[in-house]
């Protein structure tokens, strides 16, 4: 009652490992342009009172967007 089904079309191994290094390098890459539009044009949170989280949240965002694309590469 309790078992999870696994479909033909799931992914392993390396093929899984991969889809995950993408879906986080998208990820962090979209927060890292959102974070960098906020603090450059103050859209889509107002900038101004913020810029200190606006920082933070760059370079939280560069580091994963690093980090994925290394990972990325040695799963090839």
């Amino acid at each position: 009652m309790g078992e999870i089904l696994i479909g033909r079309g799931s992914r392993k191994g390396r093929a899984m490992e991969k889809a995950l290094c993408y879906g986080a390098l998208a990820i962090a890459a979209l927060m890292l342009l959102i974070f960098l539009l906020d603090l450059v044009a103050g859209v889509p949170f107002g900038g101004g009172p913020f810029i200190t989280v606006d920082v933070f949240g760059l370079l939280a965002s560069a580091l994963v967007v690093y980090l994925s694309w290394n990972a990325a590469r040695e799963a090839k």
